[in-house]
């Protein structure tokens, strides 16, 4: 082979695989496992109509290329043969990589799927197709509304702003009709199949932002149905027909305990991924507010020289007072090349619930946690004093933060042990959030804040303002919702137990109570938020 032929060989551009991905309808949790894998391990992200910054954010990696194939540069959507030119654009800027068409629902229905899919492969490109969860079942489930019954044994799905052609068969009262689409086209459709034939009187649920925690079906008939359809936020769905009465039973999500509350989480992203969950899974969403910064401690040298302790025979105990302690060893460990191995022969103790599964998660079983109050008083309460006849080592090494109460130490001490207190890292207080964050905190557009420690109480107020007198608030346990007091605060929720799970539970446990007296008094079922002066009006 001739060295130029080479040269031209080696200097190939072969573009990207494009994998057409099912995105689901807007819960994250409906997204495939293969979904996730290659989101993964793309090289770029071309997104559709429906924003999936949160679905990039939580699968892809860090730098990932995001491509807005929904709308232009000034706000209007795109065509379809636009973002097939967008997709075969990506593929060619990224070659030999993996480029993931992210589409809304499944990308089978709806969605342009040929034309992209067709383009590609003119353009001689890969291409790859990963199913979704189709809005077309996944909305109406989420609705509480079964698409069959035994007097509707028909289905029929029509793409709002497509040709009808002959409507015999929707009009039909056994047939069950799924309109979906934008909002005006989807109002036009429903007002032709009124006049079609279909009784005006027939039953109609329109939902917007179905499976999202945003989510809201409102149920009309279909002479009313254009008017509430074209006024939805898109995306937006329709059912017509009988099997829509059954949603007054089968409501399950939209009666969620926590359904659209907008609850306050003070904590760091990385520490606030369980309670995120949790939210969710009640039907909260979660707006995360850090208000410490962890940072490394200026001079590292008495760390380390604690850390080679460990695996040295230094200690008998290695006490954490926190997860960021534990964060803060684990990341020693790796720069030494060690991992939880070099535990051996070490007793461990962890202040509580959270801390003790952020050591588990690392390969480590406490030996003592807590079984009364989780805080630095209670794990002194229950640490075993120093036995010379029992305990061959006696130095406990307690990596903590800077800012640290001098309690346990002191405890300790005064039960024979001698104590290597060592900042392991340091907190700073956060910048305050954005002015528009700092206002609703204020204002009471939350329903629900979650302080999980005093600093949180403290950090929060200091950074942000105190929140709004109708704000929920909800402490881990007793010494938080002691600070909370001591701001002013009035403490609604205390979870019976120390751990970030419980304190979400407890939470929706008040929300069903304010749920239950409500219905008792024959009122409607407010937020907090909405119960603010003001709110009201703007609600409805």
């Amino acid at each position: 082979m001739s060295p130029t032929r080479s040269s031209s060989k080696s200097t190939t551009r072969i573009p990207a695989r494009v994998v057409f991905v099912g995105a689901g309808p807007g819960d994250p949790g409906l997204l495939t496992v293969k979904a996730g894998e290659l989101l993964a391990a793309a090289d770029a992200v071309v997104i559709d109509q429906v924003a999936r910054e949160a679905v990039v954010a939580r699968w892809c990696a860090e730098g990932v290329d995001v491509v807005d194939a929904g709308h232009g540069d000034h706000g209007e959507r795109l065509t379809q043969a636009s973002r097939a030119k967008l997709v075969v654009r990506a593929a060619k800027a990224h070659p030999s990589g993996l480029v993931v068409r992210l589409m809304d629902g499944d990308p089978a229905v709806f969605n342009g799927l040929a034309e992209e899919a067709q383009a590609c492969v003119k353009a001689g490109i890969a291409v790859e197709v990963v199913p979704g969860v189709s809005s077309v079942t996944a909305v109406p489930s989420y609705a509480g509304i079964p698409l069959t019954s035994a007097a509707s044994t028909g289905l029929h799905v029509l793409a709002a702003g497509g040709k009808l052609g002959d409507l015999a068969a929707v009009v039909d009262p056994a047939v069950t009709v799924v309109v979906l689409g934008q909002p005006d086209k989807a109002a036009a459709t429903l007002e032709a199949l009124v006049a079609a034939g279909r009784d005006a009187s027939t039953p109609v649920a329109v939902t917007e932002r179905g499976t999202s925690t945003e989510q809201r079906t409102t149920v009309t008939t279909l002479a009313e149905a254009g008017t509430v359809m074209s006024d939805g936020r898109f995306p937006v769905l329709a059912v017509v027909g009988s099997t829509v009465t059954m949603r007054e039973t089968l409501s399950w999500f939209e009666t969620k305990p926590l359904f659209g509350w907008q609850v306050l989480v003070p904590r760091t992203k990385e520490q606030s991924g369980s309670m995120t969950a949790r939210l969710e899974h009640h039907g909260a969403t979660a707006s995360v507010v850090p208000t410490i910064s962890v940072e490394p401690p200026r001079t590292p040298q008495q760390l380390e020289r604690a850390v080679k302790g460990m695996v040295t025979g230094r200690y008998e105990w290695v006490g954490f007072t926190s997860v960021n302690a534990v964060r803060a060893i684990r990341e020693k460990f790796d720069e030494f090349g060690l991992d939880a191995r070099s535990f051996a022969g070490l007793k461990v103790a962890a202040v509580g619930g959270v801390t003790a599964q952020a050591l588990r998660d690392w390969g480590i079983n406490p030996d003592l946690v807590p079984e009364g109050e989780q805080s630095a008083k209670g794990l002194l309460e229950e640490w075993p004093p120093y036995d010379q006849d029992l305990d061959p080592i006696n130095r406990i090494f307690l990596p903590r933060a800077d800012i640290a109460t001098e309690t346990l130490v002191a405890g300790l001490q005064e039960n024979g042990w001698e104590v290597d207190d060592v900042t392991a890292y340091r907190t700073v207080r956060a910048t305050p959030p954005p002015a528009p964050v700092r206002d609703a905190i204020k204002s009471g557009a939350f329903d629900a804040v979650l302080f999980t420690s005093s600093s949180t109480v403290r950090n929060l107020v200091g950074i942000a303002g105190k929140p709004h007198p109708t704000t929920v608030v909800a402490c881990i346990g007793p010494a938080t919702a002691k600070t909370a007091e001591e701001h002013g605060l009035r403490v609604d929720v205390l979870a019976p137990e120390p751990t970030a799970e419980v304190l979400v539970d407890a939470l929706a446990d008040h929300g069903r109570s304010l749920a239950l007296v409500a219905q008792e008094a024959g009122e409607d079922v407010l937020r907090p938020s909405q119960r603010r002066p003001g709110a009201r009006r703007r609600a409805t």
